[in-house]
């Protein structure tokens, strides 16, 4: 039940930061349930959560998405998913939780520094092979998406929905690779069946904050908490 409770608590915080930002969901997810789960369970349990938030982003700011943009970025994420759910399969708990430490400290420089790449269809295919890769292996695929629409120039609300329509189709691909792997556990569809209303909950949070508060302020905030969350995962990989 406390390990239910953690959970709920930090889907509530990254689907938060999810609704305010469009992407960080898996970054602060990830790495904090890591610590009150294991890494393996932590990755499927945030695809499953992360599936109600990116769906609720999808449906409710649909208008505003670039479908087109996210059905050629979703090609490249398939052939990336086998590659990552192959990495998931064979490594140890401690060098995953490794990974993720990296790989969230690294997205977080990525997102710092607004990295900004061509918007063409071979980058995005390209960009959306590595967001697959990084889908079923590490949970953290967004960075790769959100330096790819930064160099697009979105603005705040079609960048928000467009990300999420290209996770929410991540998020169903990677449950079903874990799912024919065999890596889906009780604890894990518990944690995401609790994620079910608290997802809600962070989206009208989210929302309102998004629609109040100077985003640029936020976005630091946001890199903050990702930079704590990374030195926290890679601490707890050289201790484990």
């Amino acid at each position: 039940m406390s390990t239910l409770l953690a959970a709920a608590v930090i889907i509530l915080i990254a689907s938060t930061v999810h609704a305010v930002t469009g992407f960080g969901y898996a970054l602060v997810a990830t790495p904090l349930l890591a610590i009150a789960v294991d890494p393996h369970t932590a990755v499927v349990s945030t695809t499953m959560s992360a599936l109600a938030m990116t769906i609720t982003i999808a449906v409710r700011q649909r208008h505003h998405a670039e479908w087109k943009v996210a059905m050629i970025a979703m090609a490249g994420i398939v052939l990336g998913l086998p590659i990552g759910l192959w990495v998931y399969g064979v490594t140890s708990e401690r060098v995953l939780t490794a990974l993720i430490g990296v790989g969230v400290l690294g997205c977080t420089v990525m997102v710092w520094r607004r990295v900004k790449v061509p918007g063409s269809v071979p980058v995005l295919v390209g960009v959306g092979l590595v967001s697959g890769a990084l889908s079923t292996s590490t949970g953290t695929n967004g960075p790769p998406m959100v330096a790819a629409f930064q160099g697009m120039g979105y603005e705040p609300a079609r960048f928000r929905a467009t990300l999420s329509a290209v996770f929410a189709g991540t998020s169903v691909f990677s449950l079903i690779g874990f799912a024919v792997a065999g890596q889906v556990n009780t604890q894990s569809l518990w944690i995401g069946l609790v994620g079910l209303p608290v997802v809600q909950l962070g989206w009208f949070a989210g929302n309102a904050i998004f629609s109040r508060i100077d985003p640029e302020r936020f976005r630091k905030v946001v890199l903050a908490a990702l930079l704590v969350s990374a030195a926290v995962t890679l601490a707890s990989a050289l201790n484990g």
